[in-house]
Parts: structure tokens; C-alpha cells; sequence
């Protein structure tokens, strides 16, 4: 079922082919930090779902008079992403039945994660989009708000004992803990004969088996102890964790190293 998100990347593509003079394609690509004169908006969306939804564009698109000559280039940009975002929720409604609706738009100058991005180009132009997706089905975002039980007087005053910090481990693996293991990201693998990989020169572009959407893995050593989605943080690449082995079976694949 789709999400606001995939809603907003859908009708993006549409309006920017539409909206935009020489009709530029939008296409999802992985992140890739925006320059010192990025900018962009945030909404806040209500209902169904629910949550924040901000998009950061790569300064340098306001020197291409995408907008049309003689008009301001970040306003018609603010209409066009404002517009983008209430058709959203519209597409929503339309393909999942979902109500929700944009209470709030605003412009935002910085965002530290990043969950999808995408490039824009025109021509021999390109230019990055960065989004962080913080809508949430109503349920899922009430109980990220919800406070954390507090563990109350019962646990100063002999109450239950505290749960252990690795739940199903055997207590003399606490002593493991500490050891520090080279963890890696694998975006994608390909099978290549020896022979192509020996005419590789600079620009060569090899095609992995890997969609750009699709989850990315953790490993540590060659045994994959989770995926998730590539996240831009402070300039730098990160994983944001989508799913995970149990304790006992990440540690079971990572035997060897011990």
C-alpha cells in the first residue's frame, strides 16, 4: 500500500515534467550532500497519516530559470512544492483510501537525516533532492509520542528486577560486548568475467543487481546482521535500520570473528 511519501514522489514526477520550462524527469538516486545555498520547505500533514514531510533542493537550481524567465525562482518554487504536497494527500485518498490532509507549510533550512533523494535533470543539468519522510500511519506516529512507561518505585524499592540488555544471550557473552567489529554497506553485487573487469577504465558504469529503493545490508565480516535505508546525516552516509536478525542469529553469523 503506498505511503504519503511514494504518493509525493509520484505526483512530483508528473508536476516537474509539467510545471517546469524544459520539461526536466525526476528519478530517485541515492543521496548526495547539497551545497552552502540549499534550501527548501516542510509540511506537516494531519490524519490517516500523520507526521513531518520536508524536501531540500540543491541551491544552484534557482540560477536555471526553471519557472519561467522574470519570476522569482524560490517563490515559484515554494508554490510548486506547496502544490505538490496537497495533491499528495489527494493521490493518497485515491490510491489507498487514506485521509490526510496539509495543516502546515514552511520553509526549512537544514535537515540532518535524510530518508529518500532524488536528481532533477534538464538538459545537461542536474540537481539533487533531498527528502526526510516523517509521516507515519496515525497509530504508528501516536505511539513514537507516546512517553516510555516509567519504571516507577518498584524498581528503587525491590520491585522486578530490570531486564537484562540482551535478552536471551548467555550471560557470559556480556563480556563480548565491548569487542569492536568492522561493519560495512553493501549497496549491490554483479558477476563480471574477467575480461570486462580488466578493460574498467574512469567513467565506466557498472549495473548492479540492486534497485535504488530496495534495502541496503549491514555486514560485519561477509554475514549480513541487518538492512535498512541509506540516510545522509551531516554530510556523511548512514543506515537507517529496517530490519534485523534476532540477537542469538546475529551472533551465530558472526561466530568466526570471536
Amino acid at each position: 500500500m503506498k505511503s504519503y511519501a511514494d504518493c509525493w514522489a509520484t505526483v512530483a514526477a508528473d508536476l516537474f515534467s509539467q510545471a517546469l520550462a524544459g520539461e526536466p524527469e525526476l528519478a530517485e538516486a541515492l543521496p548526495a550532500p547539497l551545497g552552502p545555498n540549499a534550501f527548501g520547505f516542510a509540511v506537516t500533514v494531519s490524519g490517516d497519516e500523520q507526521g513531518r514531510f520536508a524536501v531540500m533542493l540543491d541551491g544552484t537550481v534557482l540560477d536555471t530559470p526553471l519557472m519561467g524567465d522574470g519570476v522569482d525562482q524560490r517563490s515559484g518554487w515554494a508554490e510548486l512544492l506547496k502544490e505538490i504536497a496537497d495533491a499528495a494527500a489527494g493521490e493518497l485518498l485515491a490510491s489507498s483510501g487514506k485521509h490526510c490532509k496539509v495543516e502546515k507549510f514552511e520553509p526549512t533550512t537544514g535537515e540532518n537525516q535524510v530518508s529518500r533523494a532524488f536528481r532533477l535533470r534538464s538538459g545537461d543539468r542536474t540537481w539533487t533532492l533531498l527528502v526526510r519522510d516523517d509521516v507515519r500511519p496515525a497509530q504508528a506516529a501516536a505511539a513514537a509520542k507516546a512517553p516510555a512507561a516509567s519504571s516507577g518505585p518498584a524498581a528503587m524499592t525491590g520491585g522486578a528486577a530490570p531486564a537484562p540488555l540482551n535478552p536471551g544471550l548467555n550471560p557470559g557473552l556480556e563480556l563480548l560486548l565491548d569487542i569492536e567489529l568492522e561493519a560495512s554497506l553493501r549497496f549491490g553485487s554483479r558477476e563480471m568475467p574477467l575480461g570486462e573487469i580488466l578493460e574498467l577504465g574512469p567513467g565506466d558504469v557498472v549495473q548492479l543487481d540492486r534497485h535504488v529503493a530496495d534495502p541496503v545490508d549491514l555486514l560485519v565480516g561477509d554475514k549480513i546482521v541487518a538492512r535498512g535505508e541509506v540516510v545522509l546525516i551531516n554530510g556523511n552516509f548512514g543506515l537507517r535500520v529496517t530490519e534485523v536478525a534476532e540477537p542469538k542469529k546475529r551472533l551465530e553469523t558472526i561466530r568466526c570473528l570471536f
